[in-house]
């Protein structure tokens, strides 16, 4: 037999594409349609139905950047079409120039404000009722399209620079009758031409759908396929009827629409981006009651709840029916890297709450499909707020290595484990095409022991979610021969299954580090400093008012702090800390973390007044020149001052410098560092171990070239350390009152560096003030150390996690950059060295030569590229302070910034702990003259209160949320210094996991890194 495989195939794509999906309508009408541009922000559908429409027709240019149109349409189809077969629908082209979540949109109301469904590419209809009159109103978004090549600058993410000129020309509005047989028979070509395409071409099944197709392709007629599809559809019957093998593969389709809460949107607009989703969807539940829809992200179910009451109605019935599934138990996708431990509890505390209190649903799984890697931490995290299952599909990016495994138990820095599915279609939007299907048997990695795994699908990104077609495709695979079977159902049931039918799964430990994104640890300065900075004016209002609370009747402003945490929970989501979203997005951060710290700064104000019996307002210790009542928010002991309590306690002063040699020396009696010429450090001694740590000049700024391949504001390359300048030159470096001063310029940009040391203070303070006005630049600072460290330790949440520092493997040398959040360490058995930081979460880490006698050979930039050679190696930190991108924010890290970095010799791990708190966390002095005690104490140093706060049921509770913190077992007595009839283990929702035991002490063994939180009941 001759082959003319081809041939047919060529005839099919062409009989598809010119004749077939044009058949779909087989009858259309006009309809009058007139518009109201919408000035401004986007207005209520009530407001903008009074205004005054005119008409607009096909071709007209609408929408500049970021502006809404409403259109209004009326008609009636045609009298004659009542005896002619089909479904009645609208048409709406809005002059779509892409795909969908990128592009214009619309959302449909009825007349009288209740929501009918979206308007996108690929999902461009309305469902109407035959014979009943046309009157609906479309909020058509002109949300520019900024997907593009992410590398190339555009303004269009900024309003004040996107412009005015119009994104889109309207296309056609009209009433379409679809008919129904020649729609399906669409379906059936769609897939089984997927379906052939995908297998091999010795399988007699892949010619056995050929000839299949050709055979429909002889009977439907081109010029008459809606008289001819039925014979069409025949001829394809078979080839649909062949069951699947029995060893099929086992896919559970689940319905999903990953919006991302931010990113190359505002979160304005975010709001309608998921109203116009979940309308789509429970039209389709409305249609199809074996349709399946799950959904994660609180906040976007809250949007919903407060902006569109209506459809959250049909929502919650949908909820209660089984076909709208909340999943993932947090209030966003939140990045895992960055988020402080009690923030990162508190996605799951505020998550699980609205699921419970909205719909009565404990989520059992953690859902994160596309977050920028995992935390370590987050295994005990998730099973801490009552969840067993996790999600993600996003390492399937790596750029280096595969993961190992598609289903596993991912176990965590203090030993827990979470079963862990990582979707082998290797992505969240999936269309059910063959494609996908079969990517997700080809790249499943427990063949041989397990069958099934989870595919989500639906237009993701900027939403859309299923459709129509996506369920036609389920419907046809559910057994098909070639195919895997797929089945739409939940998660909880495909987790509930795959745990089944794997008793023994193969384990992970660890973090999950995804090797790409890599810049998103440094990304928009401001974005990060904001975040860091509202994680601990939260510890402390919460610390303070719970204490002024049970101290003194103080009205604990629960609702107040339940608005401020949502808003800080969002902007954690995965584009917005992570610094990857457009100008808009990020502007809107800053402006939001302002007012947080205002509200926070009025209660602990309140709290503080209260507590020591003062009318004055709070400032800092080092404003305050006389012996005052100072308030310690951080869980160590600190100059005479109690931790979580307050003193009265003399403010500390900073040594002075003196001059030596060309430099200067700041000593304590306790560290002893030297300054010299260039304003370097080029001495690190503390008196305890009189050990020099430093092996060549530290404090040393290096600018790189940071021109990555792809993914501008995301990425860093490798390759970026091949093109390095040393900031040696300064332009002064003087002695001021209390600290050494050092000026530098560089290209575009200066920085001022403030380096002092606190009376008895074992670590070394460095201040950056930087006007940084680069582009495409990487601003590194580093310390070379002479220490003999194979790994670093760097906190992540409630503990930290270990990293090589050499690159032995291919997985070692992926992590070429890291994240911490407060310090990191690095150490031989008895010495060690911390470095702190307020708000830097980028850093580097790597082995370096130097000679046997602590003399380093070549240059600090040799150093960061390895190029040198020596007897011995000691490791050099460095800290990624900032970038400059151009894309999607062309003015990312662009002005004025203040990072503040220590550095403490002679360091333990517990050291380190201690650092990172008091770089954050200085205390707060007033007027007073009585002393506060702490509501708890602690008796082992190693053991650190997280949280002190007040029960989120308004209860008046005390809630104390504590952890192992330096990786070994702890054995510590928990005292509450206040009236109390029981204490109890409890989870992160505050619900009771053990007994209750009677007022008292509590003792506690922990494990390493093991997070308690406690109950106390007043």
């Amino acid at each position: 037999m001759h082959d003319d495989r081809r041939l047919t195939e060529e005839r099919l794509d062409r009989f598809t594409r010119e004749f077939l999906n044009g058949a779909v309508y087989s009858h259309s009408a006009p309809v009058t349609v007139t518009a109201w541009p919408a000035p401004g922000e986007p207005m209520p559908f009530a407001e903008a139905v009074a205004q005054e429409y005119t008409a607009i027709t096909p071709g007209t240019p609408w929408g500049a950047p970021w502006s809404t149109l409403w259109l209004h349409v009326t008609g009636a189809p045609p009298s004659e079409w009542s005896d002619v077969d089909g479904a009645l629908e609208l048409r709406v082209e809005l002059g779509f120039t892409g795909g969908p979540g990128f592009n214009a949109e619309g959302l449909v109301y009825r007349a009288d404000g209740t929501v009918v469904k979206g308007i996108s590419p690929f999902n461009a209809y309305v469902p109407l009722e035959p014979g009943e009159p046309v009157d609906l109103y479309i909020e058509a978004a002109a949300n520019p399209d900024l997907g593009g090549d992410f590398v190339s600058p555009t303004h269009l993410g900024d309003r004040e620079t996107a412009g005015d000129g119009p994104l889109y020309r309207l296309g056609t509005i009209d009433l379409a009758l679809r008919d129904l047989t020649v729609w399906e028979l669409q379906q059936d070509v769609w897939t089984l031409n997927g379906l052939m395409h995908e297998l091999p071409f010795d399988l007699p099944r892949r010619h056995e759908v050929l000839r299949a197709l050709e055979r429909m392709l002889d009977v439907v007629d081109p010029h008459d396929v809606a008289g001819t599809a039925a014979a069409g559809r025949a001829a394809l019957a078979p080839a649909l009827a062949s069951p699947a093998y029995g060893s099929a593969h086992r896919i559970t389709a689940v319905g999903h629409a990953h919006i991302d809460s931010a990113w190359l949107w505002p979160v304005r607009e975010t709001a309608r981006k998921c109203a116009r989703t979940f309308a789509n969807v429970v039209d389709l539940m409305d249609r199809d009651p074996s349709f399946r829809f799950a959904c994660s992200s609180a906040q976007q179910f809250a949007w919903v709840r407060d902006r569109y009451p209506e459809l959250f109605g049909r929502i919650k019935d949908k909820v209660a029916a089984g076909q709208f599934i909340p999943v993932g138990g947090m209030w966003v996708e939140a990045d895992t890297n960055m988020p402080g431990g009690e923030a990162m509890a508190r996605q799951f505390v505020a998550g699980k709450r609205f699921f419970l209190h909205e719909f009565g649903i404990d989520t059992p799984e953690a859902w994160l499909p596309d977050s920028f890697g995992y935390s370590a931490a987050m295994p005990q995290i998730v099973a801490a707020a009552g969840s067993q299952y996790f999600l993600t599909q996003k390492l399937s990016w790596n750029q280096t290595n595969r993961m190992p495994h598609s289903t596993f138990l991912w176990e965590g820095i203090d030993g827990t484990a979470l079963f862990t599915h990582f979707p082998p279609v290797d992505k969240y939007n999936s269309d059910l095409s063959g494609a996908d299907l079969a990517r997700a048997q080809k790249n499943y990695r427990e063949q041989g022991t397990g069958t099934r795994s989870l595919v989500p699908f639906g237009w993701g990104d900027g939403g859309g979610g299923p459709t129509r077609e996506m369920l036609a495709a389920a419907a046809r695979t559910a057994s098909l021969e070639g195919s895997p079977a797929v089945e739409i159902s939940s998660p909880a049931e495909f987790f509930d299954a795959a745990a089944a039918e794997l008793p023994h799964p193969p384990r992970w430990v660890g973090e999950l580090y995804l090797e790409f994104h890599r810049g998103t640890y440094t990304s928009q300065a401001n974005t990060k400093q904001g975040n860091r900075r509202s994680e601990h004016l939260l510890r402390e209002a919460e610390l303070w008012a719970a204490t002024a609370a049970v101290r003194t009747g103080f009205a604990y402003p629960l609702e107040e702090f339940e608005e401020i945490w949502h808003l800080v929970l969002l902007q954690q989501f995965h584009d917005i800390l992570p610094g990857s979203s457009i100008a808009w997005v990020h502007q809107d951060a800053e402006r939001n973390y302002a007012a947080v710290a205002r509200r926070l700064e009025r209660i602990i104000a309140a709290a503080l007044e209260a507590l020591a019996g003062s009318d004055s307002r709070t400032q800092r210790v080092a404003d305050a020149g006389e012996r005052r009542l100072v308030f310690n928010a951080a869980p160590h002991a600190r100059d005479g001052v109690p931790a979580l309590g307050a003193a009265v306690a003399d403010a500390p002063e900073s040594v002075p410098p003196a001059p030596e040699g060309s430099g200067f020396r700041l000593d304590n009696g306790v560290v002893s560092a030297l300054i010299d010429a260039r304003g370097l450090l080029v001495s690190l001694v503390d008196a305890a171990t009189g050990r020099e740590a430093m092996a060549a000049p530290g404090n040393l700024l290096q600018l790189h070239r940071d021109i990555p391949n792809h993914w501008e504001a995301w990425d860093i390359d490798s390759f970026y350390r091949r093109d390095v300048t040393d900031l040696v030159d300064a332009e002064a470096v003087t002695a001021e009152r209390d600290a050494v001063v050092v000026r530098r310029a560089f290209g575009d940009s200066t920085i001022t560096q403030r380096i002092s040391l606190r009376a008895d203070s074992p670590a070394l303070d460095i201040e950056n003030d930087i006007d940084w006005h680069e582009r495409q630049k990487l601003l590194k600072l580093a310390f070379p150390f002479d220490v003999h460290a194979e790994r670093s330790a760097a906190e992540t949440q409630f503990g930290h996690v270990f990293r090589p520092t050499h690159a032995n493997t291919s997985w070692d040398a992926a992590k070429f950059e890291i994240c911490a959040h407060r310090w990191v360490h690095v150490g031989e058995p008895d010495y060690g060295v911390a470095v702190a930081n307020d708000s830097t979460y980028g850093h580097d880490i790597t082995r370096r030569p130097i000679d046997s006698d602590g003399a380093t050979p070549g240059t600090a930039t040799q150093a960061a590229s390895g190029t040198a050679t020596a007897a011995a190696s000691g490791t050099v930190v460095r800290l990624s302070l900032l970038r400059a991108p151009r894309y999607p924010d062309p003015e990312t890290d662009q002005g004025r910034h203040r990072l503040a970095v220590s550095v403490r010799p002679g360091a333990t791990i517990g050291d380190a702990v201690e650092e990172g708190y008091r770089r954050n966390l200085a205390p707060r002095s007033v007027p007073g003259a009585a002393a506060v005690p702490a509501l708890v104490a602690i008796d082992h140093p190693g053991v650190i209160v997280e949280a002190v706060k007040l029960a989120e049921d308004d209860s008046g509770d005390v809630v104390v949320r504590l952890y192992e913190s330096r990786g070994t077992r702890a054995s510590a007595t928990v005292r509450a210094d206040f009236p109390h009839e029981s204490a109890v283990r409890t989870d992160l929702l505050e619900r009771p996991v053990d007994a209750p035991e009677p007022a008292g002490d509590v003792r506690l063994t922990l494990r390493p890194f093991q997070l308690v939180t406690l109950r106390f009941r007043r």
